[in-house]
């Protein structure tokens, strides 16, 4: 199988594809101007291989890839666009965009203040411990992505505002974190995408893990959109053989490999280059696991999910979450109300076999936890959600049933009030705990 050329496209050389020129102006103008606010970068294989240009722009990969209009609310988009157009400073714009940016939620659930870590004393930014089992490694190398999707949660990593980012260089700090945690069984390199790192440094950080005294670390998992985005990476690219051996590497030092795969749409999965790139993953004795957010515009469609978990499915893979589009960014743009995504899911559920019914949703990745919306009910005569924990900061928390009013117009925990004329949700009169300052109970959590 021939290599690809990669080539990436951002606000900077955007109008060297040849597509682009024969959009709209319209079309153009937005992405220079949402662009200036939120991260843009594509590149030649979703541009070539993926996105159906004669459908444009309502096409789900262009809009999962390429700015809209919408994605600022209106006033916003007219402040940045009337400066463009009067050819401001660069000071001027990046001001704009600043103020912009910070109304956006950065850094959602509580991410910064309770999330980041502290060994001996110095605080971790590279590091997130918000469950008592998973600990989230944000590799300093790894903070950028083959492409970027326009509703990422994480794109407070990608705009060049340092003090909005996770990152961290040392592995020896996470070694030592980790051997002050015995209740960690799982490590998850997220960023960014961790595959863009080069073989080298990859190798480094994973040999590291493996030679240290950790016997309590039993999986290693690699949140990734490499495989939707450049599947090359696994197959034809110059270090693809070796990615390849670190994942042997891994599974043969007894730790189980997970890799997170983040597929949004059926079309990242119909490739040729991406099923052999699956194909020699699994070869490794890797086990992939699929996630995607339901988002609005882009895979609001039960038909859609239902043809991708079977997809899924028959090239080995594991439906593992349907996520709910997180509070934040262009969150107005992409979110969809709760019990739309509690509809989506429930009919594409309902439409696949119990091998695809591994995957669990809508969740949403809340302050307090990860909160299913499991249906709506009528309980003594009054509608409501019915929810429950997939994962709390509180153990105890998970898959204790609770209760919701019936909001139509809800899209995210927050905005839900306790049924039953109650004033606060269990879980709002508990302490929460928080992981990284004490060491869970090796015998009750083993």
């Amino acid at each position: 199988m021939q290599g690809y050329r990669y080539q990436a496209y951002s606000l900077h050389n955007y109008t060297k594809i040849p597509q682009i020129q024969k959009l709209p102006e319209e079309y153009r103008w937005a992405i220079e101007v949402v662009g200036r606010v939120l991260p843009f970068k594509t590149n030649s294989y979703v541009v070539n291989e993926l996105i159906d240009w004669d459908k444009v722009p309502d096409d789900p990969i262009y809009r999962l890839n390429f700015p809209q209009p919408e994605m600022l609310v209106p006033e916003d988009f007219e402040a940045i666009s009337s400066l463009l157009k009067r050819n401001a400073p660069k000071e001027a714009i990046l001001k704009e965009a600043i103020r912009i940016r910070m109304k956006l939620n950065p850094h959602p659930a509580g991410q910064m203040e309770l999330n980041v870590p502290q060994v001996n004393g110095k605080r971790l930014p590279g590091l997130q411990h918000k469950y008592y089992e998973t600990v989230l490694f944000f590799p300093s190398q790894g903070q950028t992505c083959h492409a970027y999707c326009t509703f990422c949660f994480r794109w407070p990593q990608f705009v060049g505002m340092d003090d909005l980012k996770f990152a961290m260089k040392e592995i020896e700090d996470v070694i030592e974190y980790l051997q002050a945690h015995p209740e960690v069984s799982d490590l998850l390199f997220t960023g960014g995408d961790p595959m863009v790192m080069n073989a080298k440094i990859f190798g480094a950080y994973i040999d590291a893990l493996l030679s240290a005294d950790l016997p309590h670390l039993r999986n290693i998992r690699i949140g990734t959109k490499a495989l939707a985005y450049w599947p090359y990476k696994f197959v034809t690219d110059r270090e693809a053989d070796e990615f390849l051996r670190i994942f042997e590497r891994i599974v043969k030092a007894g730790k189980h490999l997970a890799i997170m795969a983040h597929f949004n749409h059926p079309r990242e999965l119909s490739t040729e280059i991406v099923r052999k790139a699956i194909e020699r993953i699994r070869a490794t004795g890797a086990q992939i696991r699929t996630q995607s957010p339901v988002i609005r515009h882009i895979n609001d469609d039960p038909d859609a999910w239902a043809e991708m978990w079977r997809t899924q499915v028959n090239l080995g893979l594991v439906p593992y979450y349907m996520f709910v589009a997180r509070d934040t960014g262009a969150h107005h743009y992409f979110a969809l109300p709760l019990v739309r995504a509690w509809e989506i899911f429930r009919s594409a559920y309902s439409r696949v076999s119990g091998l695809a019914r591994t995957v669990r949703g809508p969740s949403m990745s809340a302050k307090p936890g990860k909160v299913q919306v499991v249906g709506v009910a009528e309980v003594n005569g009054e509608k409501v959600f019915v929810l429950r924990f997939l994962q709390g900061r509180n153990p105890d928390w998970v898959h204790r049933p609770f209760f919701a009013r019936f909001d139509p117009d809800a899209t995210w925990l927050d905005e839900l009030k306790p049924a039953f004329g109650k004033e606060h949700f269990f879980f709002e009169e508990e302490e929460w705990p928080l992981p990284w300052k004490q060491t869970a109970d090796a015998g009750v959590r083993a």
